[in-house]
């Protein structure tokens, strides 16, 4: 009789089987308050991971990390008016505290850019101040009416930039930095995600913004997925929380400002790219644990042989795992493993060890085969690379294949059904744009013929990347 299945096929329910997912991979729980998660070990040890790759970047790009208050002046947010409008249906707003009402209400941090104002006003004072470069590490919330483990959450972490700058030029520039060579360079080199970079447009940019750049990856749906995004914030809120530095030949100037971020979606992300009917495929470069050795049978020649194994992989630089949970059936241990996508699996049993053998188990392509346990450093080592690249080729392959070339909206919304669609923003415009959001369908973001970054919505032969999103 055929094993029932562990999870819901993708084929059948994605929402489902994404759920169960999460579930029985043991990366979250739901929280107790709607729309909150409690992140599990293994999905935490999964941030940490994506933590410490990108604060390298983030360092490498010249920004120092710092903290702001959680709760925020409610004023703050009207000091900007599109900034508070954009964020208005969001706010979780505090009114009473140690048994009184407020003097004034707090509003719990949906993001830093009002406060962080408040103190580069302070910090920057000439020139000599400039650029100022910091970014935050820190959990936000805003209100979600249809919540979502990892992808719309009320309470998520994330990582928060926020930069000031003496010229237009530089800011732009810094943006573009962060787009190209942390976040696109991040999620293509270590989550192995194949992402579109590009612009958003005036509807889909970010409140209080002059411009947005977005990076956009197709889940195994086929919708799209925001990863992360850059803006340029101009002088809006340097003007309403008066940024200003006394330049070179003496004059008072305000700052031109960036913020981006990118969030736990990360991992929802990561779920939906790379998961199959059999659990999650975790990128090698991203995995905390790249391989488990297991002791097929608790047997002391056979745990002495699996800790020898880890220790030797250790040495070649791999990050590794023992198991030898006596007391749970090995099987049930190769389902767990199996469900927690970690790259590579070990077996070895007392015949194993009789042959001076080991089973090499590779989740990502789905192989198996006896390897010579002197030849494991060396093998190991290169499956992970290989398997990496794998990944991020799947992941390209899915994107490519499903996306159409439309000329017209009927057509657009007919390809969003299935994937995504790449239509002349010229024949499309904010017009079409409006009618296609009330078909559920969204412009993800605008790139050039050639794939580039365009410099302004109306540049000629500017495409429209358009998908139904989460």
């Amino acid at each position: 009789m055929a094993k029932a299945p562990v999870l819901t096929p993708r084929a059948d329910d994605f929402p489902r089987w994404y759920q169960d997912l999460i579930g029985k991979a043991g990366l979250a729980d739901n929280g107790p308050v709607r729309g909150t998660m409690v992140i599990r070990p293994y999905g935490y040890g999964l941030w940490e991971r994506m933590q410490q790759e990108m604060d390298a970047r983030i360092k490498e790009a010249g920004a120092e990390n710092a903290y702001f208050p959680l709760f925020i002046p409610q004023s703050y947010l009207t000091r900007e008016a599109e900034h508070v409008e954009g964020f208005a249906p969001e706010l979780a707003v505090v009114t009473h505290a140690g048994g009184k009402e407020l003097e004034e209400p707090v509003v719990v941090r949906p993001t830093s850019e009002t406060i962080v104002n408040d103190y580069f006003a302070k910090w920057v004072q000439s020139y000599r101040d400039l650029p100022l470069l910091i970014n935050q590490w820190a959990n936000v919330v805003r209100w979600e009416l249809r919540p979502r483990v990892f992808l719309r959450t009320t309470e998520f972490l994330w990582q928060e930039g926020h930069t000031a700058h003496a010229t237009y030029e530089e800011a732009r520039a810094y943006a573009a930095h962060i787009h190209r060579n942390v976040y696109a360079d991040f999620m293509e080199n270590v989550l192995a995600m194949d992402v579109v970079a590009g612009r958003k447009t005036a509807r889909e940019r970010f409140a209080g913004a002059i411009n947005t750049l977005t990076l956009e990856g197709m889940m195994g749906d086929g919708k799209a997925l925001q990863l992360g995004t850059s803006h340029e914030l101009g002088q809006n809120f340097a003007k309403a929380f008066h940024t200003r530095y006394l330049s070179r030949d003496g004059r008072q100037e305000y700052v031109w400002q960036t913020s981006w971020g990118s969030t736990t979606r990360m991992i929802g992300a990561l779920v939906m790219t790379h998961g199959d009917d059999d659990g999650l495929r975790v990128p090698p470069r991203l995995a905390p644990v790249q391989a488990v050795v297991v002791a097929v049978k608790d047997d002391d020649a056979v745990l002495a042989e699996v800790r020898e194994i880890a220790e030797r992989l250790r040495a070649a630089g791999v990050r590794v795992r023992v198991d030898n949970r006596a007391d749970v059936p090995f099987g049930r241990r190769a389902v767990d493993w199996e469900l927690k996508g970690v790259p590579v699996r070990i077996e070895v049993g007392p015949r194993d060890l009789e042959n001076g053998t080991a089973v090499l188990v590779r989740r990502i392509p789905g192989s198996r085969r006896p390897a010579g346990v002197g030849e494991l450093s060396a093998l190991v080592p290169a499956a992970l690379e290989e398997d990496q690249a794998l990944l991020l080729a799947q992941s390209r392959r899915r994107r490519e294949s499903r996306t159409a070339e439309v000329a017209t909206i009927e057509e657009a919304v007919e390809a969003a059904n299935t994937g995504w669609a790449r239509i002349p923003w010229a024949a499309l415009g904010p017009r079409g744009e409006a009618g296609l959001a009330e078909r559920g369908v969204s412009v993800r973001c605008l790139v050039g013929e050639d794939g580039s970054v365009p410099e302004g919505d109306e540049r000629p032969g500017t495409v429209a990347i358009v998908a139904r999103a989460y």
